[in-house]
């Protein structure tokens, strides 16, 4: 993912959330809805996982050290998990508490022109930010679809900010449904339904995030299209003449890691099979450029250990697996 493109869109959203959020306490303040509160907590909430994202994106270009030889790059998933949290407890806990507060012990809507007026400018803005997060993920997307663009983006920022952008548009739509109808009602429970019809909708959301990125924490491999370039690149045909089992991780959004047992020929020398490593190792970052930490580990083909499959214990082991979140 390009991090210029990740944090633009953050910086977007963390600017529209901020104006958004002092207007909504203001709503509240004058007009008493407790979906204007539930909104300005859950956009105060947003500002709050933008800071986190942007915190762990800088944290996440630290240099590795001794303690840490292969960097720091999943800061930027740990703060990404984080954002789930705050969004689960602040946001979304906060509402469905606040929503079924409003519905046991409902009051009018007073001065109805502040919370109407602030969630039509919430929505204009919210649209922005949700269009230039659309606009920097089509650059990334290609022909995925959106949900599987969030599944299978290694990078957190852009996925994080569509869905909070996203469940902010509908979460407006909610809370303008529910003070209209309350209006139009004259009955305060309705504010209170569309307050917890917020918080439902925001600890969804959470609960999807916080699948994603744990998913990323625990370590996804590459996807199956660097796999493919991988292995076509490891492959010289004369010395390295096939990939026995490989196995890649993701250090970070942009840092992979690649293990491979590779074939070599029986009366190669050790000269030769050194070349053909460093070789193997200069075409894999030339395919795949985020390809930072290579081991190749030369071994003969035998065809009966490949017989017994993929074996994680084998030497060698059995053809190579591919696999893709």
């Amino acid at each position: 993912m390009s991090a210029s493109g990740g944090t633009k869109a953050i910086v977007a959203a963390l600017g529209a959330n901020l104006a958004i959020a002092v207007s909504k306490f203001v709503a509240f303040a004058f007009s008493g809805s407790s979906s204007m509160l539930a909104e300005g907590v859950h956009s105060l909430a947003d500002s709050g996982n933008q800071a986190l994202l942007l915190i762990g994106g800088k944290k996440a270009e630290r240099e590795a050290t001794p303690e840490h030889p292969f960097g720091y790059g999943r800061e930027r998933y740990i703060y990404a998990f984080l954002v789930s949290i705050v969004l689960f407890s602040v946001g979304g806990m906060f509402a469905v508490y606040e929503g079924y507060e409003k519905i046991k012990h409902p009051h009018d809507i007073e001065h109805w022109y502040w919370p109407v007026g602030v969630l039509v400018f919430a929505i204009i803005a919210e649209g922005f930010s949700f269009r230039t997060a659309i606009k920097e993920s089509n650059q990334l997307r290609g022909g995925l679809s959106w949900a599987q663009f969030v599944r299978r983006a290694k990078a957190p920022e852009l996925p994080v900010v569509l869905l909070e952008d996203f469940g902010a548009l509908i979460g407006l739509v909610l809370a303008l449904g529910g003070v209209g109808v309350a209006l139009l009602t004259d009955d305060g429970v309705w504010d209170g339904i569309g307050t917890l019809c917020i918080g439902i909708l925001l600890i969804l959301i959470a609960l999807v995030l916080a699948a994603e990125t744990k998913s990323l924490l625990l370590g996804e491999a590459a996807g199956v299209d660097e796999v493919k370039k991988i292995e076509a690149a490891i492959v010289d045909g004369d010395t390295v003449t096939g990939v026995i089992h490989m196995r890649t991780l993701h250090l970070g959004p942009e840092e992979l890691l690649i293990a491979a047992k590779i074939a070599v020929q029986h009366d190669d020398t050790a000269a030769q099979v050194a070349s053909a490593i460093n070789a193997a190792e200069a075409r894999i970052r030339a395919s795949v450029p985020i390809a930072r930490v290579i081991y190749l580990e030369p071994d003969i083909y035998s065809e009966a250990e490949a017989a017994k499959g993929a074996d994680r214990e084998a030497t060698p082991g059995g053809p190579t697996q591919t696999t893709g979140h």
